[in-house]
């Protein structure tokens, strides 16, 4: 197990007049290489949750390990792990900062210990890897597109050759086109890179069409925890704590029971387009 969680609870302002619980007996494990979902409505402790993971926040009670290590444990490296684990915030725009986009992407290598040629280099590595052309690699930062500046972001924890990657909805303000490169940039570096992805999202298709585990919180519990298709069956109970199943999985449930032989086990738009198209309008 890469991640790992035993009995984790955390609590702001712990001890004060403004102390509040955001998370209550937490467990769970990642394994390498997983594609996973992290879903649950505002409030729900997401947020809190992806912080403790590369220690950016302590939980109060519990244990968070990495590869079988407590990373609050006696001599634990946090700024290692935080080069391991990359947490990729909701709008990572606004942290780009400064002159050039290259000189930014460099900045967390060069904070981590390489020279400037070996900055450099990881930077560049980065920057191909999302996609961004060479000829922006000079260009102030603020003058890139929406996209091109996500994909600056990302290209700035990847530069640190993390071995996990989180993030916090990532498609957060950006058109239909711009949201769909974004998530195929994220799937292919999973698939290509055997990187370990944590998504955050609202977006029930976007979960749907990419990862292959969901994870639900609710007022702070793992409310539940499986394959996806899996958790979108069990609809009708996501709906008592104010989520929902992508559209396509009312409208195969609907054909099911109005008598169609569909198979109601597929959930993204485009196997329930083609499974209406073969069993409904192909007869």
């Amino acid at each position: 197990m890469q991640i790992r969680l035993e009995h984790v609870d955390y609590t702001y302002d712990e001890k004060t007049a403004f102390e509040q619980r955001a998370l209550f007996d937490i467990s769970f494990s990642v394994d390498k290489g997983e594609f996973v979902g992290l879903i649950g409505h505002t409030g729900s402790g997401k947020s809190t949750l992806i912080q403790l993971l590369n220690g950016l926040l302590k939980p109060n009670a519990g244990t968070v390990y990495y590869e079988d290590e407590d990373i609050h444990g006696k001599g634990y490296s946090l700024k290692i792990l935080r080069q391991r684990v990359g947490v990729v915030f909701q709008y990572p725009e606004y942290q780009l900062f400064e002159v050039t986009v290259l000189d930014d992407v460099m900045f967390g290598p060069k904070n981590a210990g390489l020279n400037k040629e070996e900055a450099e280099k990881a930077a560049r590595e980065a920057l191909s890897m999302v996609g961004l052309k060479e000829e922006l690699y000079g260009v102030s930062p603020i003058e890139l597109s929406g996209g091109e500046k996500r994909r600056a972001a990302i290209a700035g924890i990847l530069a640190m050759q993390p071995e996990v990657l989180i993030l916090d909805e990532p498609t957060a303000g950006l058109d239909p086109k711009g949201r769909d490169d974004i998530l195929q940039l994220i799937a292919d570096l999973h698939d290509k890179k055997q990187i370990t992805v944590i998504l955050v999202s609202h977006s029930m298709n976007d979960v749907a069409r990419y990862v292959d585990r969901l994870i639900v919180m609710n007022e702070g519990r793992i409310y539940a925890d499986g394959k996806t298709a899996d958790i979108f069956k069990q609809y009708k109970e996501l709906e008592k704590i104010g989520l929902s199943a992508p559209a396509s999985v009312y409208i195969l449930n609907a054909l099911k029971e109005a008598g169609y032989d569909v198979d109601t086990d597929l959930i993204t738009p485009e196997q329930a387009a083609e499974e209406i198209c073969n069993k409904i309008f192909a007869n």
